[in-house]
């Protein structure tokens, strides 16, 4: 594996680990140039048929496994979130979707699928992401956004629930 910081094509293993649901290896590397052993990460996934994603305009991209991260890493920017909480999420919303569907996912049903995820993690998040994703045009809609989920949140949390 080629260094990304000096570009050496050698480095060596110091850790491995499987993620829970055991479809991705973390490796922890080294790299093995004396001048530079800086350590790095690297993940292995199974490589499988791409799944295209159908925009609104009926345009077709690949899904991107790390759009979808980035994305996600942007609306929890400052949140008590970790980055492996984030790809957890990543790798949930992306298991469900290549089980759903074979070859083409609607770009809303990914939308929906982060939303559901992000209002389960943490309300600010989900609502940075709604807010974007849904396009609030007013102050009024967001008002009703956050109302509905401090509603969702205090029924969770009230005694007997």
């Amino acid at each position: 594996m080629r260094c990304p910081y000096c570009e050496t094509d050698n480095s060596r293993v110091i850790e491995s680990r499987a993620s829970e649901d055991g479809t991705t290896i973390r490796r922890r590397r080294e790299c093995t140039n004396p001048s530079c052993g800086r350590r790095f990460t690297t993940y292995e996934r199974i490589e499988q048929r791409p799944l295209m994603v159908v925009k609104k305009d009926n345009k077709r991209e690949e899904f991107s496994y790390e759009k979808l991260y980035r994305g996600l890493m942007k609306a929890c920017e400052k949140r008590p979130i970790s980055a492996e909480q984030v790809e957890q999420v990543v790798e949930r919303i992306d298991r469900r979707l290549r089980l759903e569907f074979e070859r083409e996912v609607p770009s809303s049903v990914i939308g929906e699928r982060v939303m559901e995820e992000l209002r389960a993690l943490d309300g600010v998040a989900y609502v940075r992401f709604a807010s974007v994703y849904r396009q609030f045009r007013d102050v009024e809609t967001l008002a009703q956004e956050v109302l509905s989920l401090l509603q969702e949140t205090a029924g969770r949390t009230k005694p007997g629930n």
